[in-house]
Parts: structure tokens; sequence; C-alpha cells
């Protein structure tokens, strides 16, 4: 029986950011040095402190049997501290906590807790591909939502509620946003509390960049807004804020509903992180933030040094106020060519790899998302090379006005 039989296979487009992957890796056989600005994959390493902690605990003879799919108790408190100390909010380590395998895992099973086939689901387009496609699987139907806030995202949900059959069951949401990095403030989080509490909407948020925010903005977090516990679960994650991407060890918190739905779900499914994994994320959170900052420096000061390089290489690209990621407009004179085909061309004749903008919706046509994942002087690199491929294409108008 060929793959695309599958009921859930079929419902699965092709993932057109794995093409350009595969080429990376192909180039890469062939002794190619690819700078990688496509996976928003972590270069750093996470605080000393946090592995001491890992390999304490596994050295000890007990701490190799199952661990707790929930997420050990003290994982769960060490994340209640962090939203009190953060965004002043109070959760129930016992109630609205639980540990997910990365917020990516806790969004997929939280979609097939809640989805019944044929439910609607809102979610933004563009936008990191498990908040469609855990739906997706789930055998829901994806109607999209605007990602930039603004009068035209409140409509689009009037819009929604009021023609879709059956009416929408579940909204997602995410800022920093991955691809694009916009970001909200309070304000627009209540609104997306209001209208879901009048239209019996769940929320689930996206809090994965949390603490990548720049220019002194702390990002906020929908359950900041009074009643947001009604309707509302958010995701965070300790991938980019600790450097423990491969750790695999992230949250959901807020309603007790969707926290005892997702709970359950996983009480199927597996045994939890690593017992040291999560000791040693106990660590992270409860011990020096040092790295925080320090991440978040270090992300601003890249972002800048993108700017700057790539705009002197001839391609102008706004600066994200937040997340580690940049989402970058096609330079004018190549925008027909398509953000995949523009992927293509800038691995094979810059060596530089970046995520075509449609991998993350239709709407995403017409940018790359790139990456913040290495070093300035590789930044710089990489922006020479794409210099050079932009005069190659004739690209020259930008690249006099620039200097």
């Amino acid at each position: 029986m060929p793959m695309e039989d599958f009921y859930r296979i079929r419902r699965l487009p092709p993932y057109v950011i794995a093409e350009v992957n595969a080429m990376r890796a192909a180039a890469r056989q062939r002794g190619d040095d690819i700078i990688d600005l496509g996976m928003g994959n972590p270069d750093l390493p996470p605080p000393p402190h946090v592995i001491a902690k890992l390999a304490e605990v596994a050295a000890k003879p007990d701490a190799h049997g199952y661990s707790s799919s929930k997420g050990i108790p003290g994982l769960r408190r060490a994340q209640a501290g962090y939203y009190a100390r953060r965004f002043g909010v109070e959760l129930d380590p016992e109630t609205e906590i639980v540990v997910t395998l990365g917020s990516k895992e806790g969004l997929a099973n939280l979609a097939q807790a809640i989805t019944a086939p044929g439910d609607v689901v809102l979610a933004p387009n563009p936008s990191y591909p498990i908040h469609t496609f855990g739906f997706i699987i789930a055998g829901a139907t994806i109607r999209s939502i605007p990602t930039t806030p603004g009068p035209g995202f409140f409509a689009s949900l009037e819009r929604a509620v009021r023609f879709t059959v059956p009416k929408p069951t579940v909204m997602v949401i995410g800022y920093p946003s991955n691809p694009t990095a916009e970001v909200v403030d309070r304000g627009f989080y209540a609104e997306v509390v209001a209208f879901a509490r009048e239209h019996k909407l769940w929320v689930l948020s996206d809090l994965a960049y949390a603490e990548l925010y720049f220019d002194g903005k702390p990002t906020p977090s929908i359950l900041e807004v009074p009643g947001a516990k009604e309707v509302a679960v958010e995701f965070t994650s300790m991938s980019k804020t600790y450097s423990m991407a491969g750790w695999r060890i992230g949250f959901a918190v807020g309603n007790r509903t969707l926290i005892n739905a997702l709970t359950r779900v996983k009480s199927y499914l597996d045994y939890g992180a690593f017992t040291p994994i999560q000791a040693a994320a106990v660590a992270a959170l409860n011990g020096p933030q040092d790295i925080v900052a320090a991440n978040r420096a270090l992300y601003h000061k890249r972002r800048d040094v993108l700017v700057e390089s790539f705009g002197r290489a001839g391609w102008d690209i706004p600066p994200p106020p937040a997340s580690m990621f940049a989402w970058a407009p096609l330079p004018p004179a190549l925008k027909d060519m398509g953000s995949l085909e523009f992927a293509k061309q800038l691995l094979t004749h810059a060596r530089v790899a970046v995520a075509p903008g449609v991998g993350y919706g239709e709407e995403g046509e017409g940018y790359v998302r790139i990456a913040l994942v290495e070093n300035e002087q590789r930044l710089r690199q990489a922006a020479r090379q794409i210099r050079r491929y932009l005069q190659s294409m004739g690209v020259n108008e930008a690249i006099r006005a620039h200097g």
C-alpha cells in the first residue's frame, strides 16, 4: 500500500521546506560550506550549572526509570515561579501546569485531545506549521486568520464566526510570531480573551519566544488578562530562552479543563522527559538568570548585524522587534521568482540557506525566514555571498544605493 493511501498522510501537503533542507544536506555532503540560516536551531550552549545538574542526577542509579508524564512536581513548581516573577500570574502547579516534550508536542497532543473530525479551527497564516497541521492531523478544518495584529485581525475573526459552519471551536495565536516576528501588547490579548469568551472559543497561545524581545519592550502573556484562564492555555519552551532546544522541555499552562485534557492524552502516549533532564530544567528556571539577558543581547546584536550587512548587500530587511528570526521580503527585482525558488537560488549560488515563506502558509509567499543562528562573522560572510549573487542577477540599483 502506498504511503499516500493512509488517511492522515493524504491530509498533509508536501513539506516545501524539506526541499531546501534536502538540497542543503546534499551540498554539505559534497563538501560545500553552507551558512545555515534556515532552521531556528540555537548555536549556543545551555548554562554550565544546568549541564552540571544533568550530569549529577544522571549519575544516580535510581534516576533511569520511567519519569512522570505530567512532569516532576519540582519542575511544575519552578514554572509556576517563573510565571509569577515574569508576568505576575499565579498558577496552581497541580491543576494548571503540565510539562511537555517541547511546545510542539504539547500543541499537537492538545489538538488530538480537544478536536473532533470536522471541527473548525482558526489559525494564523503564515504561522509555524504545527499551529495548523497539528489540527489537520486530528481531523479538523482550518480557517485562516491574519498573523498581523490590528483591526483587520478582529474583522477577520468576526467574519469567521459569522459565516463558518460549523462555528469555530478553537483559535490559535502566537506572538512573538514565528515566522513573522510580530509582537502584540496586553490590550490585544484583552480583545482576544473578550472575543473568545463571547463566542465560546478555546484560545491556544504560543509564547515560545517570550524572552527574545528587543529594544527594552518585554513581551506580555495572554494570562495577564483578567479572565484569560477561563478560555486560554499558553505554551512556552526552554529551547531558545536557555539554549536547550534538543532537550525537548516545554510547558502548557492555564485553563484547567484544557490542561487536564492534555495531561490525560499524554498519560497514554509518553512517560515524560528523562528525569535528569527535568531536574536540570528546574536548575535553569530556579538558578541564575544571566543567560536569559545574555542570549537576548546576543540575538539583538545579530539582528542589527544582519539588517546592516544585508542592507549593504542590496537586500533591505525590516528589523524584527523580537524572536530569533527576520521575516524578509524578497528583493523587489526577484519577487516574481517566488520564495521557494529564491531559497533554492540562494543555496545554490550564495551557499546560504533560508526558509521559504510559502512553507508557513500561502500568505508567506514573497518572504523568506532568516534565523539568527550564526555568529556575526558568518552573518557578514553570508551578506557578501548574497551581494555577489544579487549582482550576478542584475540587481545592482539597490546595491549602488547602499554603497
